[in-house]
Order: structure tokens, then C-alpha cells, then sequence
């Protein structure tokens, strides 16, 4: 296991964290939330990004600069790993080998995101669901932790209500998956936190209450590490 730099919490200063294909920020809200001082990064313009952001390619952003956080979160496009892409047919790139190629080098504590697709690429993955924070939607995601950062596997609820189909209005009683060309934008932020996105921010975020409990179990567990108390 990669032992990490010295976790570098200096008094008056919150840590500073890379979000990296940072879309919309549902992961940088959750992380702001835990205490972070948030940077996200995307190859595209993401105007509804709510905290400072850079326009530039993710692998080669974090190669030249990931050294200068002290946590750095990637969820890398899951259109490569999802089933709606493959329904249709289109391709994309499988960036999560080269990510991770990417974060170890930066000799910093990291976790990579992405979907139920891509868990046999992914290293002993944590997958956390919205009923782990009381959240009235599934939406499993899947977090490999890395850098000497560790992450235990939450206890799963079982789900009692049943799911719409996918991309499907949602009938009373039901989740909705919020995916694709889905209607209810704002019932979707309404139940996964994020009342500033769009659709296509929606489709692919991850909701805030998992990275901030990402965010506060890698603040106890650097602060560890390097004997300074969270």
C-alpha cells in the first residue's frame, strides 16, 4: 500500500481538495460540507460548478498538480461501464486504469468513483446507496479507495420501496433512477441535494451525502496517519 505525505492541516487553513471530472459538483458539495476547500476540474466548461474550477484534462491536471492537495477525489466518465450506453450501442473511453495510474503517482490519498459496471476494474471497492443516508433513492456507486486512504463498507439498508424504470416517470411509491432522458428534474434534486443542476448534471452526479461521509472518514483517518488531530 502507497504510505501517504504527511497530511498537511495547518491551523486556520481547511484541506484542500481535487475533484477531478468534476461535472456539476454533487461530490464537491459533499466535500465542502466535511470541511474542504474544494477545486474541481473537467475538460469541459461546467458553468454550475459551485466552487473554484479549472477547464483542463483531468490526468494531466493531477500529474502536474495533484501533489499540491491534501485528498484528491476522480470519478472518470462512466459511459464506458454503464448499462443505458451499451442499450444504445455508443462507445466511450475507459479512463479508470489510467486515472489510477495518474493518482498514485501523486504520492497523495485519493478515491476513484464509478458505477456497478465497472467493479471488476475497481480495487477492493466500497459501494455506498442512498439509504445509507436516508436518501429516498438507490443510485449504488462505487469507491475505490487508494494512496493509504481506507474506507469501511458501510452497513446496506434493505430496500423496501421498489425502483421506476429506468429513465421513467416515478410512481408514487417508487425511486426513481434519474437517468437518461429522465423527467422530475426538480423531484431528482429535490431527493439527491443537488438544487443547483440540470439533467445532464443530475444523470451523472454522485449525491453530496456520500462524499461528505467520504470526506470526514478521510479527514479521521490522514489525521491518523499523521498524528494530527482532525
Amino acid at each position: 500500500m502507497t504510505v501517504p505525505a504527511a497530511f498537511r492541516r495547518v491551523h486556520g487553513r481547511r484541506p484542500r481538495l481535487l475533484d477531478l471530472y468534476c461535472c456539476q459538483g454533487g461530490g464537491a458539495k459533499g466535500y465542502n460540507d466535511a470541511g474542504y476547500d474544494v477545486t474541481g476540474v473537467d475538460k469541459d466548461p461546467q458553468p454550475r460548478y459551485p466552487y473554484a474550477f479549472i477547464q483542463a484534462d483531468a490526468i494531466a491536471y493531477v500529474l502536474a498538480h495533484g501533489a499540491e492537495f491534501d485528498f484528491i477525489h476522480a470519478s472518470p466518465p462512466c459511459q464506458f461501464d454503464s448499462d443505458c450506453q451499451r442499450i444504445q450501442g455508443n462507445t466511450h473511453p475507459d479512463l479508470i486504469a489510467p486515472t489510477r495510474i495518474a493518482l498514485e503517482l501523486t504520492g497523495r490519498p485519493w478515491v476513484m468513483e464509478n458505477v456497478g459496471g465497472a467493479v471488476p476494474k475497481l480495487n477492493d471497492p466500497v459501494m455506498l446507496c442512498g439509504r445509507m443516508f436516508t436518501l429516498d433513492n438507490y443510485r449504488h456507486r462505487f469507491f475505490e479507495p487508494g494512496g493509504g486512504f481506507t474506507l469501511e463498507q458501510p452497513g446496506h439498508p434493505e430496500h423496501l420501496a421498489p425502483q421506476a424504470k429506468m429513465g421513467r416517470p416515478v410512481p408514487p411509491g417508487h425511486y426513481g433512477q434519474f437517468v437518461g432522458n429522465f423527467s422530475g428534474v426538480q423531484a431528482a434534486r429535490d431527493v439527491l441535494g443537488v438544487p443547483w443542476m440540470n439533467r445532464d448534471g443530475i444523470r451523472e452526479c454522485i449525491p453530496p451525502a456520500y462524499a461528505e461521509h467520504i470526506g470526514r472518514a478521510a479527514l479521521a483517518c490522514l489525521a491518523t496517519v499523521s498524528g494530527v488531530a482532525a
